[in-house]
């Protein structure tokens, strides 16, 4: 069971002493239990002059488009404890001011009354002090959550088997998933082990390689799904060996994903065999993955057949910046490059 911290005791802002623990992603075995877990209701003091109505979909407030600020905090920070306090803490109020809704809502927080408790309960998970604010900035609205059904979740992490350090992992990496009930996240956790035949291991697996998957809007992953098999024409198999090597993929506009594989597999002639090894180059947009396999043909070292030589690695043509790219791939000049470059 994980020990709440919901009590008055002081917490020292963003100085507080705090032990950083650093944590390796591991994968534990075991059979993933598909057993729905009950979120327990408990007792809790309802704000009903709340500005801000907590949504369905968590994901559409990291995707929400910026809109211009109808004002801005600076005529507030000088008085206004809790701006000062969020500040230390390194959240980017700008960022926040932008957003429908949150600045009202942040506003009417005090930082004693209704952050503390929140604050050391995510310490307690194994957030570090300098990742407190980048979490803050991108999910103002965990503030609106009470401990206790934070902790009900993490307890649930740990009787699907995942252990403390995966815990604290998705929880610095998705700043949205305490905020999803028990059933919610069983719900979208069965559907992955159901539609791609995992096991429990492979569950935490990919749930670890990309926590916020989990959370996202659902019909763009069945969306994703879909074009990842119908329209691409991976096999079975091989999807699931793409989700467990790039669930990330999973995340992408449906046309972004679309025009590189069509390059990627038309064009350079990659087989899906291949891809399912070597996902990484659709995270690249299409005009550098063109710009640099044509440069490769242009010196005749476009060989992506580890069996032969001169093999050049699907992600090695795509990583590190330009000069790096022609001087350790390519073998040439950034003069020589950028010459070619003009001629496309």
């Amino acid at each position: 069971m994980v020990r709440v911290f919901c009590g008055n005791s002081l917490v020292n802002s963003v100085k507080m002493r705090i032990i950083l623990t650093t944590w390796a992603l591991t994968r534990p075995t075991g059979v993933y239990c598909r057993r729905l877990c009950t979120e327990i209701a408990l007792p809790r003091a309802q704000n009903d002059d709340s500005p801000l109505s907590v949504p369905e979909n968590y994901s559409e407030i990291e995707r929400a488009p910026n809109l211009p600020p109808t004002f801005n905090f600076a005529s507030y920070i000088n008085k206004s404890p809790t701006l000062q306090q969020l500040l230390n803490l390194g959240v980017d109020l700008y960022s926040i001011e932008k957003r429908k809704g949150l600045p009202q809502f942040v506003l009417k927080l005090d930082f004693e009354r209704d952050m503390k408790h929140v604050i050391q309960f995510l310490t307690d998970q194994g957030v570090p002090p300098d990742r407190l604010g980048h979490i803050i900035t991108k999910n103002p609205l965990i503030f609106k959550e009470h401990c206790d059904d934070m902790a009900v979740r993490i307890n649930y992490l740990e009787s699907k088997r995942f252990s403390r350090e995966q815990i604290s992992w998705i929880v610095n990496k998705n700043p949205f998933w305490l905020m999803f009930s028990t059933q919610r996240i069983d719900r979208r956790l069965g559907y992955f082990q159901k539609t791609f035949e995992l096991s429990g291991q492979e569950v935490r697996q990919m749930t670890c390689l990309c926590p916020r998957l989990v959370t996202y809007s659902m019909e763009h992953v069945r969306k994703s799904t879909f074009s990842i098999k119908e329209e691409m024409g991976f096999e079975k198999g091989e999807v699931k060996a793409l989700l467990l090597k790039l669930p990330k993929i999973w995340m992408m506009s449906h046309d972004s994903l679309m025009d590189r594989f069509q390059y990627v597999h038309k064009s350079m002639e990659i087989t899906h065999e291949h891809l399912c090894r070597d996902p990484y180059i659709l995270l690249s947009r299409q005009y550098r993955i063109r710009q640099r396999h044509e440069f490769l043909k242009y010196l005749k070292r476009a060989q992506y057949d580890p069996q032969k030589d001169l093999y050049v690695s699907l992600k090695n043509l795509v990583v590190g910046n330009d000069e790096e790219f022609v001087l350790n791939i390519a073998r040439s000049t950034i003069s020589t490059y950028n010459a070619f470059l003009k001629t496309l």
